[in-house]
């Protein structure tokens, strides 16, 4: 787990993620009520953006936050089966906590929340609205959440904790809630457990992944097509 760096203390790592949350949240209470749907994308650019401003000032490079070159030829490959362990996780993971929910009684997989519905209702066959999707699926999903909740929180908190066995579950614990929570304003409580426990899983590959961010750049993007494609083609998955 990462140390606070001696120039950096607690204090101030404590101002850096207020601001950045007061902007996240700030940003999305704003453009909420311009058209809601858009808010979360909205507001993850603001949010990126301040976290770049914040990098660049400090020089801190953006390899802190997993985007790692490669260095070898063959590294570029091996980032492939890595993705596909994630996109393997993440269905896993997603349908077999959604039916687990159905069997005690928690939610219906046979009902669809309202708010997602709301949001994405008019995907099936509408090109136009799906190639939409798709551009922000990529940008703000794969890109800005992976950067944000896995890249960048799991760092800044382990930088408050110390150098125990506990400290690698705990960093990746609070991201994973915070992006549950980000989540259930339209998919409800049962969207928060499922994204919660897939961002348990996303946060645990980046560490095993020795912090390269790419595979689950990759594996986030890959199965969000695959869930807006079957509304699309109205597919029953």
């Amino acid at each position: 787990m990462p140390l606070t760096p001696p120039h950096r203390s607690r204090i101030a790592l404590l101002v850096e993620l207020a601001i950045v949350a007061i902007v996240m949240a700030g940003s999305k209470a704003l453009f909420d009520q311009v058209d809601w749907r858009f808010a979360g994308p909205f507001s993850m650019a603001c949010t990126i953006t301040t976290i770049a401003v914040i990098s660049a000032t400090r020089k801190e490079s953006w390899a802190n936050f997993g985007f790692r070159k490669l260095r070898r030829w063959w590294s570029g490959p091996l980032i492939l089966p890595q993705a596909l362990l994630g996109v393997i996780a993440i269905i896993a993971i997603g349908a077999g906590t959604a039916y687990l929910g159905d069997a005690v009684g928690l939610w219906s997989v046979e009902e669809t929340p309202e708010g997602v519905e709301a949001r994405w209702g008019n995907v099936e066959g509408n090109l136009p609205v799906y190639l939409m999707w798709l551009a922000i699926i990529w940008t703000s999903a794969a890109f800005g959440e992976e950067i944000f909740f896995r890249g960048y929180l799991i760092n800044r908190v382990g930088q408050f904790l110390p150098d125990a066995r506990w400290a690698s579950f705990v960093a990746i614990l609070i991201p994973a809630l915070i992006f549950g929570a980000v989540h259930a304003y339209y998919q409800g409580f049962r969207g928060f457990v499922v994204t919660g426990l897939i961002g348990l899983a996303l946060g645990a590959l980046y560490l095993a992944n020795k912090r390269n961010l790419w595979p689950n750049i990759l594996a986030h993007g890959a199965v969000d097509t695959l869930g807006f494609t079957a509304m699309y083609l109205d597919l029953d998955i």
